[in-house]
């Protein structure tokens, strides 16, 4: 007989995943932790802080199983794959096949594009993900386009350079505007190389780049005095 108790002493702190049964042995609930032992134990502890469908799903935990990971991202990817092959009663968020989104850099293109994306395709872009917090994730997108004059429009370039103006965003400096033709491949994809470097963590080589490019930016403009100060 499954002792829950027991159980609970031989969870690893370790990233993984989770899978709740009942007494028929069906797997009603799937979920990822970065520490298995911290996780699963919650659910057994006081009631106080659970929600309403953890509540209604705990006296039917009659057993658990669980599977150490390497990190939490490959928890990620596991607990989604599991909700898709066993449909759990309680993962409702889940039920439905939908994925988590990634952030996506069509890298095959002349001049790439950067957006979220709920489709990993064999297209031969970069993906970043996948990402549970989509609000974070947004916002993650949303600064790369203030800190990267990188385009959000959809043009198929450079088969439709200099067929139009450049949008808003470029004059609101948000785009260098590479359908305007006066922007070499070479310099947009020093932006995406950054940008990329950004979303792998590098944020503080990017930082240093940037202090350097607005200090040469200040000495082009510093004027000094043709006479010394008295």
């Amino acid at each position: 007989m499954f002792d829950i108790a027991e159980e609970l002493k031989k969870l690893p702190q370790k990233p993984g995943v989770y899978l709740m049964k009942d007494a028929d042995g069906h797997v009603i609930y799937v979920g990822k932790a970065v520490s298995l032992r911290s996780r699963v134990r919650q659910y057994f502890q006081s009631s106080r802080n659970q929600t309403a469908k953890t509540r209604s799903m705990v006296p039917h935990i009659q057993e658990f199983e669980y599977i150490v990971t390497d990190s939490e991202k490959e928890a990620l990817i596991l607990e989604c794959n599991l909700i898709k092959k066993y449909h759990p009663y309680y993962n409702i968020l889940l039920k439905d096949d939908k994925t988590y989104p990634y952030i996506k850099v069509t890298v095959q293109e002349m001049f790439p594009r950067i957006f979220v994306t709920r489709r990993l395709e064999k297209d031969k872009a970069k993906y970043y993900g996948p990402f549970t917090d989509v609000l974070a994730m947004r916002e993650t997108v949303e600064t790369l386009h203030k800190l990267f004059p990188i385009r959000k429009c959809r043009k198929s370039l450079p088969k439709e350079i200099g067929r139009e103006r450049p949008c808003l965003n470029h004059h609101i400096g948000q785009c260098i505007a590479p359908c305007s033709g006066q922007v070499s491949q070479e310099e947009y994809m020093e932006y995406i190389r950054d940008a990329m470097d950004f979303l792998e963590g590098k944020h503080e080589d990017i930082l240093k780049k940037m202090q350097k490019e607005m200090q040469a930016v200040s000495y082009t403009h510093l004027t000094l005095p043709t006479t010394p100060y008295v």
